[in-house]
Formats: structure tokens, C-alpha cells, sequence
């Protein structure tokens, strides 16, 4: 029997590799230092598998492997999910998807040059903040607006140009964290305001604003607890009411809504959810949201207000560093032309996804479970949640199928689920794994199906087989 080290050395070298047919056909898909870089990967693998010549992998496995790693790379990191975890904006799957209105408008752009910073009618120099502003101020009603690349950036270029080296008065009840780490009072810091604290967590009255205004306030800042709720004893000052103090004194209002509604939640059996319109009219100076939320489009920060605030915002060093591209810039007019038309619950995805009714995604999993005719397979009652900071608590009636396997436990059918072609994120709960349909387009029911109907060939596995509540005892 040949040494360990022997069978090593009968290992295929790269030129002979690069040379057989397989090689030379990788070579004309692939550039040919990438070629190489993974072959030489997958030879020194082989070397250190430490087993005899018999489990090591021949020319065909080698340049198979090359292959895999190839269209890996080809591919990228940043690929096209199916999102089944019932999570509508969901950070991690890129929040909102966008409708088809909205790619085509950022496709057209993004193929040629624009009239992005250009004023065609006068052929002289225009401005990018223009392209928006008359549709955000005609759905909002404020006088003015401005867009970045997010609303954390939208924050802190509102306290920057604003308050900069004065106090912003905030309640300790809206001191929030959001994700990543993100938190209101470091933004205050960053943007060269001092922080004043009012009030408790749970309770704060437009008193204890009013006996914190000094010489050195800049403006009252109100932040939307979008990720979460405080509820029992507690009391919070109205926006209204905010208003009426600052502008008695002399002072700015800047309200955070982080998320940001242009349509009213309640209409879908949902809580209410603040709206940049309410806060226009209870005389916020400044509102920020963002643009890729429960508005529905690409990733943006918009900020509304008085002529007066926009218009500094507008002319500070910072809204250059944090300006938004032209594929955004049409993106998100494309998405506020839904609402302007009246037809944002039809066209933009996360309100569709939000006013489908448990009916229909109980049909569709019905669908799904006969196209897949499979075993182990069922129709569950589930509870979506809108995500993103949005309506926290908040639960929507839905309906997922449900898989249960005979041998594999629910982490591994999830895994081999997110190592199918289009990968998919389920979540479990208990000892299943769930599909909710409510955050799957009905384009991709079919690939579901297919998924669920090849797994245990694909996997060479047992077949599924149904939870022990819905199997039959003898």
C-alpha cells in the first residue's frame, strides 16, 4: 500500500489540470488568475486531508470543487433570498422590496447619463433635492423636504445644522437603541449638541420641557419608540404640545419617526402608526423618516419641515456626505408616484404583504403542499410581524407551511432549505420549520414547491413525515 505521502504526490498538478478539458473550458468562463487560485485551493485541501490515496479526490472532483468556489465568487455574497420568516421589514433580507415601477425607474437611470444635477429646461446647473421634494411635499403638506442616503442620517444632519454647540431637550423615555447599536444619545454627540435629559422612563410633561429651556436651547427633540412600547403607568408629551412650547419660545421642534407612515395603519388591523402628515400639522419644524420602511422604497432618509429648516439643512457642509445617488432619487419617486395615484396598497410590496388576508396565504400554502406532494408537510396558523422598527408588538394572522422530518431536526432542514439555489430563511418554532407566505411573493410559490418536493432526493434523506399531533395511532 502506497504512504500517505506517496498518494499526495500523485495528486494531479495545476497545468495538468488547467490542461484537461474540464480545466480549459473553466478557463474561457473564468479569468484565468481566479482559475488558478482555485484550483491551487482545492489541491491544498486535498494535501491536507491526512487520509490514504483512497480517499483522496480525483482530477474530476478537484476541478468540480474549482467550479464550486468560482461561481461562488461570480455570485457573491449579496444574493436574491426568498424571505419565509413572516418578518415583512426585515433588516438582515434588506427591509423593503421594491415594486416594478420603482426597479424600472432606477434601471433607466442607472443605464444612462441624467439630468441628476442638471436643469434641462434652463441648461444650466440644477439641483439633485429638487427631483422629490414637490411629491413629498404634497403627500406630507409641509412647505419643504430634503432626502439622504438614512434617517440616521437624516438625525444627525438635522441636529447638526440645527443645534450644533447649543442643548436639545429630549425625554429620558426616548433615549432609545435601535439596531446596530445605534443610539439617540451618541448621535446627539456626534452632531456637536449637548444633551438635556427631562422627565423618567415612563413619564414626562411638557413642564419638565419647560423648566429645562435655557439660553443655550436649540430645539425639543421627540423620538419615536418604534422598537418598542412602555405601557402601564406612563405619560407622554403630545407633539402638539411640544410645538406650542418651542414656538413660544423662540425655539425648533425635530421629530424623529424612524419608521414613518404615509398611509394609515389602522385600515389594515393594525395600531396606529405616526405619520409624517400628523406631524406636519402639529408644527414639527423638522420630521424625519426613513425611505426603504413602511414607506416601501429604496434605502433613504427624508426630512420634511418649514422652508426656514429645510433650507439651513440644505446649505450645511454635511447634507453633501450624506447625499443620496440618482438610482435612489428615481427609486423613490417612482414609490411615492404609488401613493400620489392612490394605489400604494396594490403596487408597493410591503403593503400588499401587510393587507393580505389570512385567507389567501392559507390558499396559497394549500397550493404549495400540492404541488410539493410530499409528506410531513401541513398548513399552519402563524402570527407575521412587520419588522424594521415598525409597530412593535404588532401581530398579523397568517398562514405558513409547516415541515416536520422524520430523522433531521429543524436546524438542519432549515440549513439545507438556505442552501438551495434561491436560498430560503425559514424560522422555527418548537421542533418545525415555517414558511410564512405572508413575506413570500406569489412569484415564488412555485420555487417553494420545487424546493420541498426535490429536499429529500436532493439531501438523500428520509421523507417527511407530519407532526405527532396530526398523525393517527393504531
Amino acid at each position: 500500500m502506497p504512504s500517505e505521502s506517496d498518494a499526495r504526490r500523485a495528486l494531479p498538478s495545476v497545468s495538468q489540470l488547467l490542461e484537461s478539458d474540464a480545466g480549459r473550458a473553466l478557463a474561457a468562463e473564468h479569468p484565468h488568475a481566479l482559475v488558478v487560485e482555485a484550483i491551487r485551493f482545492e489541491l491544498q485541501a486535498a494535501r491536507s486531508i491526512g487520509t490514504t490515496g483512497n480517499g483522496l479526490p480525483d482530477a474530476q472532483s478537484l476541478l468540480a470543487g474549482a467550479t464550486r468556489r468560482l461561481t461562488q465568487a461570480a455570485e457573491g455574497s449579496l444574493r436574491p433570498v426568498i424571505n419565509a420568516t413572516g418578518v415583512i421589514l426585515h433588516t438582515n433580507l434588506g427591509r423593503a422590496p421594491l415594486s416594478n415601477a420603482t426597479i424600472a425607474a432606477m434601471e433607466r437611470v442607472a443605464r444612462n447619463y441624467s439630468s441628476l444635477e442638471f436643469d434641462v429646461e434652463a441648461g444650466a446647473r440644477g439641483s439633485r433635492h429638487e427631483h422629490v421634494s414637490d411629491l413629498l411635499q404634497r403627500l406630507t403638506g409641509a412647505e419643504a423636504a430634503l432626502v439622504v442616503n438614512n434617517n440616521a442620517s437624516a438625525v444627525m444632519l438635522a441636529l447638526a445644522g440645527l443645534a450644533s454647540g447649543r442643548e436639545v431637550v429630549i425625554s429620558r423615555g426616548q433615549l432609545v437603541e435601535i439596531g446596530g447599536g445605534f443610539r439617540i444619545p451618541d448621535v446627539l454627540r456626534q452632531s456637536g449638541a449637548a444633551l438635556v435629559e427631562v422627565g423618567t422612563t415612563n413619564r414626562t410633561y411638557v413642564e419638565d420641557y419647560a423648566a429645562a429651556i435655557t439660553v443655550e436651547t436649540a430645539l425639543l427633540l421627540r423620538v419615536h419608540t418604534s422598537n418598542f412600547q412602555v405601557i402601564g403607568f406612563t405619560h407622554t408629551t403630545s407633539l402638539d404640545e411640544l410645538s406650542e412650547l418651542a414656538h413660544q419660545r423662540g425655539l425648533l421642534v425635530v421629530d424623529d419617526l424612524g419608521s414613518g407612515s404615509l398611509l394609515a395603519s389602522e385600515q389594515y388591523g393594525l395600531v396606529h402608526e405616526p405619520t409624517p402628515q400628523e406631524s406636519v400639522r402639529a408644527g414639527a419644524d423638522v420630521v424625519c423618516f426613513s425611505g426603504d420602511k413602511l414607506l416601501g422604497g429604496p434605502q433613504a432618509g427624508i426630512l420634511v419641515g418649514t422652508s426656514e429648516a429645510i433650507g439651513m439643512l440644505r446649505r450645511h457642509p454635511l447634507t453633501r456626505a450624506v447625499r443620496p445617488d440618482k438610482a435612489t432619487l428615481a427609486g423613490l419617486r417612482s414609490t411615492l408616484m404609488h401613493y400620489v395615484a392612490g394605489e400604494a396598497d396594490r403596487e408597493v410590496p410591503v403593503w400588499r404583504m401587510i393587507a393580505a388576508t389570512p385567507e389567501q396565504l392559507a390558499a396559497r400554502a394549500r397550493n404549495i403542499l400540492d404541488q410539493a406532494n410530499g409528506e410531513g408537510l401541513r398548513v399552519a396558523e402563524v402570527q407575521s410581524a412587520i419588522g424594521g422598527g415598525s409597530l412593535p408588538g404588532m401581530k398579523l394572522p397568517s398562514a405558513a407551511v409547516a415541515i416536520r422530518h422524520v430523522s433531521l431536526g429543524p436546524q438542519v432542514v432549515a440549513e439545507r432549505l438556505r442552501r438551495w439555489a434561491v436560498p430560503i430563511i425559514a424560522h422555527i418554532v418548537h421542533d418545525e420549520v415555517l414558511l410564512d407566505l405572508r413575506t413570500v411573493a406569489p412569484a415564488q410559490d412555485a420555487e417553494i414547491a420545487r424546493a420541498l418536493r426535490e429536499f429529500d432526493s436532493a439531501a438523500n434523506s428520509p421523507a417527511l413525515t407530519p407532526p405527532l399531533s396530526q398523525r393517527t395511532t393504531e
